[in-house]
């Protein structure tokens, strides 16, 4: 409800709005040059293993095979599981010794602290 005699002001200008559209396209557009650039990797990547299989004398497929997701993660979920074997087998006992010596600079400072607002 808009009350009579009131005039509403608004704090958004004309150059804020233009910070804020120049702001997201340029947020968009290092986004889908990422995107392109990510797209291209795989590309280079067997460009360069067929320009070495020619040098060496191979003879380079010309269809490349890709590994797929699941093949992706199986294979993770191998080298974690073979580097998690690695690790030695802990006992989960843990030991506490007491320290004989109880004087530290740091518990007499804590201690000054606290006397501070005792004296008051």
């Amino acid at each position: 409800m808009i009350l009579p005699g009131i005039i509403l002001k608004s704090n958004i200008s004309l150059e804020t709005l233009v910070i804020a559209v120049v702001g997201y396209l340029i947020v968009f557009m290092a986004l889908v040059l990422l995107f392109g650039l990510f797209r291209l990797i795989p590309k280079i990547i067997s460009f360069r293993i067929r320009k070495i299989q020619i040098k060496s004398g191979l003879v380079p497929s010309k269809d490349i095979r890709y590994m797929s997701g699941e093949e992706t993660a199986a294979i993770a979920m191998a080298l974690y599981l073979v580097m998690d074997e690695m690790h030695d087998e802990e006992s989960g006992i843990l030991t506490i010794k007491k320290v004989s010596k109880s004087y530290s600079p740091w518990s007499s400072k804590i201690y000054a602290v606290r006397n501070q607002f005792n004296r008051l």
